[in-house]
């Protein structure tokens, strides 16, 4: 059975989004993942463009709050925002909570192709970082 991991942001355009798309996408035989905000906005362009780039499709993925997944279980949570955990809500049931400081590439001010360069650093550092924390299961 795969178990279930929520990403969270506050707006749930960027960083949330890439992170459910390679997660689903890399380690999707072992985990569903989810992603969510305090607030929905819209995908961002840039980050749909980021992932195209390396074979993933999230085009039609669109922005939710948490309370879109009510109903779900959620055994993992993993905050992405800068920002902290404390600007994301509690998720009831989640057994781990984890955090991941990662700053906002929409905050690039610049060329559309210095843009799209913050997107694909963002995809990368949330690859390195999944291989980090999910590249074994310890509860196996």
């Amino acid at each position: 059975m795969k178990k279930s991991v929520l990403f969270l942001c506050i707006h749930n355009s960027a960083r949330s989004q890439i992170a459910e798309g390679l997660m689903n996408h890399f380690f999707g035989d072992r985990y569903k993942a989810y992603s969510a905000g305090t607030e929905a906005t819209f995908v961002k362009p840039l980050a749909i463009e980021a992932l195209r780039r390396v074979g993933v499709d999230i085009s039609g993925h669109y922005s939710k709050t948490v309370e879109a997944l009510a109903g779900v279980a959620i055994e993992t949570v993993v905050t992405v925002c800068a920002e902290g955990a404390e600007a994301c809500p509690f998720v009831p049931g989640a057994k781990e909570y984890i955090h991941w400081s990662l700053k906002d590439p929409s905050s690039v001010v610049g060329s559309k192709a210095e843009k799209l360069a913050a997107f694909e650093a963002t995809r990368e550092e949330i690859k390195r970082l999944m291989v980090v924390t999910f590249k074994e299961d310890k509860t196996e």
